[in-house]
């Protein structure tokens, strides 16, 4: 059987993940060991932001359509309320858009949704 050499596909490896730690301070950047060990960590920092990213949107335009609703005198939860009832089913974050963008049809939604 012959012998394997790995020297190639290691230096591969290295590289690979120098050039993702490029930027990294102090040996971070240049030593494999800290490198990889940064890139991991920061690997797993960006998987949660990603779900975290999500979440804070959702946030945001709950605020979003509870401000425009209070200024059209409702609140966040009797508008959805009103919505479920009358069968509209449209999602939050084109009800923020509409809140943000085209407020008087953000009107005629909180009507719809109180008559109901």
């Amino acid at each position: 059987m012959a012998r394997v050499k790995t020297a190639r596909i290691t230096k591969k490896k290295h590289k690979k993940v120098l050039k993702q730690a490029k930027g990294y301070f102090g040996a971070k950047s240049i030593r494999f060991r800290n490198a990889n060990q940064a890139v991991l960590k920061s690997m797993s920092y960006a998987y949660v932001g990603r779900k975290d990213k999500k979440s804070n949107f959702r946030k945001l335009w709950i605020t979003r359509i509870n401000a425009a609703a209070r200024q059209n005198g409702t609140t966040y939860s009797k508008l959805m309320a009103g919505l479920k009832k009358a069968n509209i089913s449209i999602n939050r974050k084109m009800l923020a858009e509409l809140a943000v963008t085209d407020s008087k049809a953000f009107a005629e939604l909180v009507k719809t949704a109180s008559k109901a």
